[in-house]
């Protein structure tokens, strides 16, 4: 049996998943297993999946027994499959950290009840999405992962959540909606919503009709992918979250926009009818976004700035049309997903350790913690292009493919985006001088806990009535009173120390930072076949539709390149 036929499983398996820990509300144990195993099952099976596509090329299954293009069916090849791995890998890391946070906090923030299988069904709807074969699943997929989103945003039910939620919602209802609309106007123009028969048909239509179309999915597909102008809504929405909430966020939701941005472009409007737009969107996206992140105080905020600024990288590399550029683009998506979610969950432990997120109340961690301060060191340098890290591979892939375009604009986006660049190691190294390097003396309403040398009695109220070493039993997470001093005196000082179920799946996501740049050749490998295929899109239409289909050519797309 072909390891592809499986391919169903990437989205039913976190839906069981959601299921038995619904059931599962009173055994809070059993549901931390039963997601963490079973969503460990799905990283395993999309990892075979991967294998088969490798080299093997595409593969399409249909679901129920109907032929193409009438039934559903799901595609797997060398970009989605990478996708789902990548997205799966961090997904599963930011579970064990959620998992750790929550019996450290006794769940409050995230309620065992409600979190897993939300979380589980926010990844089925992922996977879906990244397999889908026809834009009415896609559109499924959307909502199934925006749904379980909304959740999500909103666990514990504080004011500043709520509003945010509410600006989210209304932003991803228009988005969807315009989606809905889109699909209706294809559908009716066409005949079909699957993409591989729309790759024959659209090409068929008027140009006015079919840029319609074109540019009515790019608004619905860039307002979820937070392309400039817009990503307004993302800044205020994302940081308001529970830290895992936010880098699950960061790390996929707006990748699944840009994902549908990619397989459009490339399956269903070959050719550069709207590249001039796209180059301008994306070096619009790079440097509003980065320059947002340098006013920014909070490091959740200006991390959501600078994941703006960062999408617009990955819109630079479709926009060229050309394999080098998709390559580029293809590698990026794969690295940033990795780094922006590790930086949130460092943001995390920096908030749980410093007591803020705010660099204005931080300083010595550096010194406080050296692994803490290792953890964000590593993927900020990585996020900001510094060789030899993957970051810097894929932007020097990107820059590659603007200079051998060779146009005015193309020129201009290469030097947006080595500004862009620049201006990231600027914010990035903000944050480390002010919360790592400089003393906690210098900061600005510093925590006690900084300032207090050991032994040293803090002038602040902590944990009224609490046992010593009760916090250190469920995770040394919470602040804990520690007994300092000589012979029978002794004082009471708060020390906040981090479990290691936060610390370890934060340094394996970092680890897998930096085990992109050391496997660097053999992923832009897989990149560069994966998009030879997409700008050929003959492999595509004859896994869906046959290999009697008769492939239109349009200019660069099938040649598959500029």
């Amino acid at each position: 049996m072909n390891i592809a036929s499986l391919a169903p499983l990437a989205v039913v398996l976190p839906i069981l998943g959601a299921a038995l820990t619904f059931l599962l509300i009173r055994h809070s144990r059993a549901q931390r297993a039963v997601s963490i195993g079973l969503l460990s099952l799905t990283l395993l099976l999309e990892c075979f999946l991967m294998a088969a596509v490798w080299d093997g090329g595409t593969v399409a299954v249909s679901l129920g027994g109907w032929i193409p293009p009438w039934g559903i069916v799901l595609v797997v090849d060398q970009f989605s499959s990478l996708m789902l791995v990548v997205s799966s890998a961090v997904s599963l890391a930011v579970l064990v950290y959620a998992t750790g946070q929550g019996m450290a906090d006794g769940d409050k923030d995230a309620p065992v009840s409600i979190f897993h299988p939300t979380y589980l069904i926010l990844v089925a709807g992922v996977s879906n999405a990244f397999l889908s074969g026809d834009l009415f699943n896609l559109y499924v997929g959307f909502e199934i992962l925006l749904t379980a989103s909304y959740v999500l945003m909103t666990l514990g039910g504080t004011g500043p959540r709520i509003r945010a939620g509410v600006t989210y919602v209304v932003v991803s209802v228009v988005s969807s909606v315009l989606f809905l609309i889109s699909i209706a106007m294809v559908y009716g123009a066409t005949g079909t919503v699957n993409m591989a028969d729309l790759a024959i048909k659209l090409g068929e239509l008027d140009q006015g009709t079919k840029t319609l179309l074109h540019v009515m999915l790019l608004v619905a597909f860039g307002i979820k992918a937070a392309v400039f102008p817009l990503s307004f809504w993302l800044p205020d929405s994302y940081p308001t979250a529970p830290a895992p909430v936010t880098a699950v966020f960061a790390g996929l939701l707006t990748k699944v926009g840009v994902y549908a941005m990619v397989r459009t472009e490339t399956l269903l409007f070959p050719g550069d009818t709207l590249n001039t737009p796209l180059m301008i969107a994306a070096l619009l996206t790079m440097v509003v976004g980065i320059l947002g992140a340098l006013a920014q105080s909070d490091i959740k905020r200006l991390l959501s700035f600078t994941l703006v600024s960062h999408i617009g990288y990955m819109v630079f590399g479709l926009a060229m049309s050309s394999v080098v550029g998709l390559a580029a683009a293809i590698f990026y998506v794969a690295h940033h997903i990795t780094i922006q979610t590790s930086l949130f969950l460092v943001t995390g432990l920096i908030e749980r350790r410093g007591g803020s997120s705010s660099v204005d109340r931080l300083g010595g961690l550096a010194k406080i913690s050296p692994l803490l301060a290792l953890l964000f060191f590593i993927p900020g340098m990585n996020l900001a292009g510094i060789p030899p890290f993957s970051g810097f591979l894929g932007k020097v892939g990107l820059l590659q493919a603007g200079v051998e375009l060779g146009t005015p604009l193309a020129y201009a986006l290469v030097i947006g985006g080595v500004v862009t660049s620049l201006l990231t190691l600027l914010a990035v190294a903000r944050v480390w001088n002010r919360a790592f390097w400089r003393r906690p003396a210098d900061a600005e309403h510093p925590d006690p806990v900084l300032l207090a040398a050991p032994g040293q009695p803090v002038e602040e109220e902590v944990l009224d009535d609490e046992p010593v070493g009760t916090a250190g039993r469920i995770g040394l997470a919470a602040p804990v009173l520690s007994r300092a001093g000589n012979g029978g005196s002794s004082t009471l000082v708060r020390s906040t120390l981090m479990p290691r179920t936060m610390v370890g799946p934060t340094a394996g996501l970092v680890v897998l930072g930096m085990a992109l740049t050391v496997f660097a050749g053999p992923l832009f490998g897989l990149s560069d076949r994966a998009a030879a295929d997409m700008l050929d899109r003959g492999p595509y239409i004859h896994a869906v539709l046959g290999e009697d289909v008769t492939v239109p050519g349009v200019g660069a797309a099938a040649g598959g390149g500029k």
